[in-house]
């Protein structure tokens, strides 16, 4: 993560009140613009349709590239961050709904026909009271229900020297250096960094790097730029590497991801 304040960032506005058990709002938002500090006694599922999202929970970021959604619950304090531009959609759960739902925050993995739901639902407004689009709300709270819950998709750490380490490898994804290279940048033997990634990340450094390269290549896909020319920006000496690795993270191929994606989002 960058290590800005948020004072630095353009402030949103946020919903206090929901008018129903059951709300949709779908926002653009610009770059550079967050939605402060607060808490409220319903349930959020946040889905980026067009960019990354990043909210924070205490000390951790959770990213969400598509197709991936964050589930916020009921009386939790979260803050927002929008580095880019972000088109995001969030359906708002009354408490006496998330019974069903996970008890923490987390990141998400839908089945496709939630994305395919609120692309339809962007598409083709509808007045809230409206029984179709109630009907289709209740559609994506049966799925979020059933949808596999998978933690931070890229955590962070409040860890000085490997937070500084974490912003620079976001800074130069492309970055080959090893471990003990990596280590000897901020003063650490190499088992001694492995150690910190795996206590204060959950994950290896190289895992970490793993899901920072794939977040950062769906966001090039989106821009319909080649997956040669993503690879060689990723560090990759070749575009079958990369392909590869994002098969690996996202159960498709680069080709097919921004195929899919452009099908459920025509605007792009």
């Amino acid at each position: 993560m960058h290590t800005r304040q948020q004072h630095d960032y353009h402030p949103m506005p946020t919903n206090d009140e929901i008018p129903a058990p059951l709300w949709l709002r779908i926002s653009d938002a610009p770059a550079e613009s967050c939605y402060p500090m607060h808490e409220h006694a319903w349930g959020e599922f946040v889905y980026a349709l067009n960019g990354v999202l990043e909210v924070k929970v205490d000390q951790i970021h959770f990213l969400t590239p598509p197709p991936y959604g964050i589930w916020l619950p009921p009386h939790l304090k979260h803050a927002g961050i929008n580095r880019t531009e972000v088109t995001h959609s969030t359906l708002y759960v009354h408490e006496s709904l998330c019974e069903a739902l996970p008890k923490q925050a987390g990141i998400l993995l839908t089945s496709a026909l939630v994305p395919a739901l609120l692309h339809h639902l962007r598409q083709h407004p509808m007045p809230d009271h409206e029984p179709e689009h109630l009907r289709l709300l209740h559609v994506l709270l049966d799925q979020l229900r059933h949808a596999e819950w998978v933690g931070s998709y890229l955590p962070s750490t409040q860890h000085p020297a490997l937070q500084g380490l974490l912003d620079y490898l976001q800074q130069h994804p492309a970055d080959q250096s090893t471990l003990a290279q990596l280590a000897q940048r901020i003063n650490m033997t190499e088992r001694t960094l492995a150690r910190y990634s795996q206590q204060e990340l959950g994950m290896s450094l190289n895992e970490w790097r793993q899901r920072l390269k794939v977040i950062k290549a769906m966001s090039m896909l989106n821009e319909n730029r080649t997956v040669e020319s993503i690879a060689l920006d990723l560090g990759y000496a070749n575009a079958s590497a990369f392909i590869n690795l994002f098969k690996r993270w996202m159960r498709c191929t680069p080709d097919q991801f921004r195929k899919d994606y452009a099908a459920e989002n025509p605007s792009k």
